[in-house]
C-alpha cells in the first residue's frame, strides 16, 4: 500500500514536467523544432539507459537503486526552477531532461523487479492492474492539474512540484522491506542455476544479453515476445491516427481531441482494475488472446466511427484490452523468471518489443494519410486478429503456464 500510494503520486509529478518542459521551451524560444528535438535526445537516452537497466537491477541492491534513483531526478528537476530564478538557461534543459530519463529507464526496470517481492505470487497480476490502474488516472488528471499549476505560477513551478514528487517516492521506498525471492516457474534444461548464473554471464555484453537469452529459452515467452512485438508494430501510431481522423475526417477541434483521449484513459484505467479477476476466472491463454482479439477488433471500429461518441468508445476498448494483455504479460514474466534475471530479462524484453514500433508508427501514420484511417485500421484490426488466432498454436493458450511448466 506504501509503495502503490507513493509511485502513484511519483507518476502524478511526471505529468507536470510532461507539460512544464515544453511550456519552458516554447515560452523562451518559440520554436517547435526545439521542442522535438529535446524529446528526441531524451527518448535516446532512455532507449540506451535501458541496455543496461537490467544489469544493474540484478546485480545492485533494489531498494537502494530505486531510492537513488528518485533523489537524482529530484536533483536535476530541482536545479530547473532554481537555476530559472535567474534568468532562462535551456541548455540546462538538454542536460537534465536526458539525464533524468535515463535515469527513469532504470527506475522502471527496477520497479518490475520489486513488485513480486511486495505481494503473495497469486496476487501479482493483481498488484499490477492496481497500480496501472492508478498511474493511469494519475495520468489522467496530472495533466490537468499541471496546466492550472503552470497558469498560475508558471511552468518553473510545475517542475518543483515534478521534484518533490520524486521525494516522495524516495520516502516511499524508505518505508519499506523487500527481499530477493524465487521464481514460481520451472528451471528449463541448459538454464543456470542461481549459483552458476554468475559465471556462465561473465562479461559485460554475455550479462545483458542473458535477459534476451531466457526470453528465447522459454516457449511462452519467446511466443508473448514474438507477437508482442508485431502487435505494438500495428499499433504503436494509433493515437496519432486517432487524432488525425478526428481532425482531419470528422472536423472536430482540439477540445474534442482531449475529450476522447480522456475517455480512452479511462479504458486503461478500467482494464488495469480487470486484469486480476479475470485472469483468475478465464485463465491466462484465454484473458491474453481474447484482449488482444478484441483489442483488433476496436481498431477497426475506431477506423469504421463516423461520430466522437463512437470513437471514443472504441479507443476506451482498445486501451482497455491493451492493459488486460499487457498486465497478464508483465505479471507472468515476474512469476517465471528466476529473481536473479528479472532485470535483465524487464530490459531486453523492453527492448525487443519496441524496436519495431517507430517504423510500424511511421508505415500507420503514412498509410492513413494516403490511404485513409478507415482502411489502415481495417488492416491493423485484421491483423491483430490473426496474432490472437497465432497465438492458440503456442503455449500461451495454456491457463496457467506458470504452474502447468509451459513457461520451461
Amino acid at each position: 500500500m506504501v509503495f502503490w500510494g507513493s509511485q502513484t503520486l511519483s507518476v502524478a509529478g511526471d505529468s507536470f514536467a510532461l507539460i512544464a518542459v515544453p511550456l519552458l521551451v516554447l515560452h523562451v524560444t518559440g520554436s517547435v523544432a526545439q521542442m522535438g528535438l529535446l524529446t528526441g535526445l531524451a527518448s535516446a537516452a532512455s532507449v540506451a539507459a535501458g541496455v543496461f537497466a537490467g544489469v544493474l537491477a540484478d546485480r545492485l541492491d533494489r531498494r537502494r537503486l530505486l531510492i537513488w534513483c528518485d533523489l537524482a531526478r529530484m536533483a536535476l528537476y530541482g536545479i530547473v526552477p532554481v537555476a530559472w530564478a535567474f534568468g532562462p538557461k535551456i541548455w540546462l534543459l538538454y542536460v537534465v531532461l536526458p539525464a533524468a530519463e535515463a535515469i527513469g529507464m532504470v527506475f522502471q526496470v527496477t520497479y518490475v523487479t520489486v513488485v513480486r517481492n511486495l505481494v503473495e505470487p497469486s496476487r501479482i497480476t493483481e498488484a499490477n492492474g492496481r497500480l496501472g490502474a492508478t498511474s493511469a488516472a494519475a495520468g489522467i488528471g496530472g495533466p490537468l492539474l499541471a496546466g492550472v499549476v503552470a497558469g498560475w505560477a508558471g511552468p518553473t513551478a510545475a517542475i518543483a512540484v515534478n521534484a518533490a514528487s520524486f521525494g516522495i517516492s524516495a520516502l516511499g521506498v524508505v518505508m519499506i522491506r523487500f527481499g530477493r525471492q524465487p521464481s514460481a516457474g520451472v528451471r528449463q534444461e541448459g538454464e543456470a542455476p542461481d549459483g552458476q548464473e554468475h559465471q556462465e554471464a561473465r562479461g559485460p555484453w554475455r550479462e545483458i544479453l542473458a535477459g534476451a537469452r531466457f526470453l528465447w529459452r522459454q516457449p511462452v515467452l519467446r511466443a508473448l515476445t514474438v507477437l508482442l512485438s508485431f502487435f505494438i508494430f500495428l499499433t504503436l501510431g494509433l493515437t496519432d491516427v486517432l487524432i488525425y481522423h478526428l481532425k482531419h475526417d470528422l472536423g472536430q477541434p482540439d477540445g474534442a481531441v482531449g475529450a476522447v483521449l480522456a475517455v480512452a484513459g479511462l479504458g486503461t484505467v478500467a482494464g488495469s482494475l480487470l486484469v486480476g479477476p479475470v485472469r483468475r476466472r478465464l485463465g491466462f491463454g484465454a484473458s491474453w488472446i481474447g484482449a488482444i482479439a478484441v483489442a483488433g477488433l476496436a481498431v477497426v471500429g475506431l477506423g469504421t466511427s463516423g461520430g466522437v461518441p463512437a470513437v471514443a468508445a472504441a479507443a476506451a476498448v482498445y486501451l482497455g484490452c491493451v492493459s488486460v494483455a499487457g498486465i497478464a504479460s508483465m505479471s507472468l514474466r515476474q512469476q517465471v523468471t528466476p529473481d536473479h534475471l528479472l532485470g535483465r530479462v524487464t530490459s531486453a524484453f523492453w527492448t525487443i518489443h519496441f524496436s519495431l514500433g517507430p517504423a510500424g508508427a511511421a508505415v500507420l501514420t503514412w498509410g492513413a494519410q494516403r490511404h485513409g484511417v478507415a482502411a489502415v485500421c481495417l488492416l491493423a484490426g485484421a491483423a491483430c486478429l490473426l496474432i490472437a488466432l497465432a497465438a492458440f498454436f503456442t503455449p500461451i493458450r495454456q491457463p496457467n503456464p506458470e504452474l502447468s511448466g509451459a513457461a520451461g
